[in-house]
């Protein structure tokens, strides 16, 4: 099972930009589902993005469309979170999750994920 540590958190100004890191330990990362959930003070963990194992197919959340953009690069143990255009209501702690997988395909919920990293803040000021 892999280990997932997160970077890249921080405090930017609305309409900044951030990109988050996950890297991932151990051999077999092509083959896991990946997704960056987040969590606001008093909310519950909603799913911001997912990527399939190859990096082919993305889902994002509504909130999110047209500004996030998620990747991976397999060689690198490695995925990424672009955030683009950042709003206050983007604050939140960030969580990149995964699950081993022998298909293509996605997950966006939470309970479908069964490694987690510790999570890293984003605070976005008005």
């Amino acid at each position: 099972q892999v280990q997932l540590v997160e970077s890249g958190g921080g405090l930017v100004q609305a309409g900044g930009s951030l990109r988050l890191s996950c890297a991932a330990s151990g051999s077999t990362f092509s083959r896991y589902r990946m997704g960056w959930f987040r969590q606001a003070p008093g909310k519950g963990r909603d799913i911001v993005a997912a990527i399939s194992s190859s990096g082919s197919i993305t889902y994002y959340a509504v909130s999110v469309k047209g500004r996030f953009t998620i990747s991976r690069d397999n060689a690198k143990n490695t995925v990424y979170l672009q955030m683009n255009s950042l709003k206050p209501e983007d604050t939140a702690v960030y969580y990149c999750a995964a699950r081993l997988s022998g298909d293509n395909l996605y997950y966006i919920r939470e309970e479908q994920y069964d490694t987690w990293g510790q999570g890293t803040q984003v605070s976005v000021s008005s």
